[in-house]
């Protein structure tokens, strides 16, 4: 492997195809700054549809990252979604590996 190509390499550990999804990327920043939330929340904060919502968290809960909760409240079933250890560090992660790519800010800009 190349210097070159080990830079590469390097820039891009911890890079997550299924956060990078813009979509999950929103429900996972949302879920890290939040800790939990519930599920109608989620879909109005960031403006999807209850469908299109389910389909990415479902991909996030298949890969370990996210975790729900199911409670009562209001006498109807609320169902509530938190990033799990795994996914909070895939998701740090993948913040870094982005940071690294786009690089420091250029101050002569």
């Amino acid at each position: 492997m190349s210097a070159e190509s080990a830079e590469i390499h390097d820039r891009l550990e911890g890079f997550d195809t299924t956060i990078h999804a813009p979509n999950r990327l929103r429900i996972c920043a949302l879920l890290d700054a939040a800790g939990e939330a519930e599920f109608g929340l989620v879909q109005k904060r960031l403006d999807l549809s209850a469908s299109v919502l389910s389909k990415h968290v479902t991909v996030l809960m298949d890969a370990g990252y996210v975790e729900q909760r199911k409670a009562v409240r209001d006498t109807r079933q609320r169902v509530w979604l938190r990033l799990t250890r795994r996914g909070r560090d895939a998701y740090q992660g993948h913040l870094a590996a982005l940071r690294a790519i786009v690089g420091p800010p250029d101050p002569a800009l």
